[in-house]
């Protein structure tokens, strides 16, 4: 027996990878598609990665995912969003690209916050 009343979808973009599910009313998995992302750890503690290889790997998944679905896409009826808690990114206002590579923190002995306040200066504009 199908399950009726639509689809939902989640995106995981995680340090690691980005994903995007769709669950069918039944809380049944319908389609998946995972890519895996860079990083760099240019410090101990610091955590680098590209903004717009981000971007593009849930857009991949969400394409992929769509290709999966075909027609079925179209009974999505919301799409719930899960990111990297403590990954920063500054973007430009005007240009919309980012300032720098995304920066976050490994490991649990302090903020990212406390971190990228301890290393980084702020320019105003």
């Amino acid at each position: 027996m199908e399950a009726t009343g639509g689809l939902v979808g989640a995106i995981d973009q995680g340090t690691s990878s980005s994903r995007f599910l769709v669950f069918d009313s039944a809380c049944s998995e319908v389609a998946r598609h995972q890519v895996e992302v860079s990083q760099c750890t240019p410090h101990e503690g610091w955590m680098e990665q590209d903004p717009a290889e981000l971007l593009a790997s849930v857009r991949q998944c969400l394409s992929e995912v769509g290709k999966t679905l075909q027609s079925k896409a179209l009974q999505l009826k919301g799409v719930g969003i899960t990111n990297q808690r403590e990954t920063t990114i500054l973007w430009d206002k005007t240009t919309g690209h980012a300032l720098h590579r995304a920066i976050g923190g490994r490991g649990t002995t302090h903020s990212t916050h406390a971190h990228i306040h301890a290393h980084i200066i702020i320019i105003y504009t």
